[in-house]
């Protein structure tokens, strides 16, 4: 995975440098800073695909009680990160240079067992099904090698007069 160090720019550094995003706004002083990055990746059916894979660390202060992630923040996250498959996804399926202003319709987390902060957190996200406009992405976050979290969830890229709309 990669570290905040790495010379390679996340999609979020790529596309949307300016984001004040709370998950994944480069310019949020007091965001989490998800960096994400595109991966090949085999989907189920064995054709090739991509995938989005980031490597995070907490900090004291996202814990809920000694050594573990708060669960807003596995929430957070998770949506973020997910929501940047769909958009990465929808750009790639239209053939389009810049992805499309994404917004989370819904997104369900289920917290598999307590995510623990002395180390590297994996978040990882694919699409398992999609049209013009959504995708439907599933996500799952790693610690140590145990998967503490998955999310499932549909995002929808904006129209003009959505208040996210050209956000990026």
């Amino acid at each position: 995975m990669d570290s905040p160090d790495s010379p390679e720019r996340s999609v979020q550094e790529r596309h949307s440098p300016k984001s004040i995003c709370f998950g994944c706004g480069p310019l949020n002083a007091h965001g989490l800073h998800i960096r994400s990055f595109e991966r090949p990746a085999t989907a189920t059916d064995g054709s090739a695909t991509i995938e989005l894979v980031a490597t995070w660390r907490a900090a004291p202060h996202h814990q809920a009680f000694p050594g573990m992630l708060n669960g807003g923040i596995t929430g957070a996250l998770l949506d973020c990160h997910s929501n940047w498959m769909a958009a990465m996804h929808l750009m790639r399926k239209s053939g389009d240079t810049a992805p499309p202003c994404t917004v989370t319709a819904d997104f369900a987390v289920k917290l598999k067992r307590p995510t623990p902060v002395d180390g590297p957190l994996e978040l990882r996200a694919w699409v398992v099904e999609s049209t013009a406009d959504r995708a439907i992405v599933d996500a799952t976050l790693t610690a140590a090698g145990k998967i503490t979290a998955t999310c499932h969830g549909t995002f929808v890229a904006v129209k003009p007069g959505h208040p996210a709309y050209h956000r990026w």
